[in-house]
């Protein structure tokens, strides 16, 4: 006999209201509703992420790990790494040691429970903060965001941290998405962005905390490509580069620490 499976608490609570997202990325307790808001749809992350990415989010991932370009000898540092998916990309790569953190326990915990990977690189996960990382001074030799930095309180303060923790000749890698810059495509992304998915991703999610109201809207009033540059370059990275994806749905940031 198998036992029901448990209700998702989070799943219930309201994160983010209509009049709250108008300034989510400036209110002081932002840390602690995306981290109720992701708890709420960890379980049903990934699916959400294949459907509504028509399986593009997978091939943006391998992207990032291209661009790292991680030897044989290097560790990854994934930050904000949700259920794990760049992750374990990263871990399939030549990369000798893979270390996930992220700010949700819940995420954490689905990223845990995936089947381990054959021929791969060993994975940690830990808990943390992107903007105090729990990890020294020059001690990774990649680190990587998907989809994160802009859930993060202060960005600038997180950029700064993956300066830290890279040694000398470290590589960043930030996937983020972006508005198409072509107005046809603009407005088609728009349409579904922000009026068909929230429907239907709270739907497959059954999540009543308003995260996927949050999400297109977070893009869309989140900081432009040349901002995020601009992060890079102000907490030190040189030979910052940037290359869109998909149509310009996504941006693949890249920079190199001296």
């Amino acid at each position: 006999m198998t036992s029901k499976k448990k209700p998702n608490p989070y799943a219930e609570q309201t994160a983010w209201s209509a009049d709250e997202l108008k300034d989510m990325h400036s209110r002081s307790d932002k840390a602690q509703r995306v981290q109720r808001m992701f708890s709420a749809i960890a379980e049903s992350y990934d699916t959400n992420n294949r459907v509504h990415s028509l399986g593009r989010d997978q091939a943006w991932r391998r992207a990032a790990v291209r661009a790292a370009n991680p030897d044989p000898e290097d560790v990854v540092l994934d930050v904000a790494c949700g259920t794990g998916d760049l992750t374990r990309a990263f871990a399939i790569s030549p990369a000798k040691e893979v270390i996930g953190v992220d700010f949700t326990p819940d995420m954490l915990r689905v990223a845990e429970a995936k089947p381990p990977l054959k021929d791969a690189a060993p994975i940690t996960y830990v808990q943390g903060d992107a903007m105090q990382l729990p990890f020294d001074d020059g001690s990774v030799d990649v680190v990587s965001i998907a989809f994160g930095i802009r859930n993060v309180a202060d960005p600038a303060r997180a950029v700064a941290e993956f300066h830290r923790v890279l040694r000398p000749a470290g590589r960043c890698v930030i996937l983020e998405f972006s508005l198409p810059r072509r107005a046809p495509l603009r407005l088609l992304y728009n349409v579904y962005f922000r009026r068909i998915m929230p429907i239907t991703a709270t739907l497959i999610s059954r999540d009543r905390s308003g995260a996927y109201r949050y999400l297109p809207e977070s893009v869309n009033t989140f900081v432009g490509r040349e901002q995020i540059i601009g992060l890079l370059e102000d907490a030190g990275f040189v030979n910052v580069t940037h290359r869109p994806l998909t149509f310009g749905i996504a941006v693949l940031y890249r920079g190199e620490r001296a």
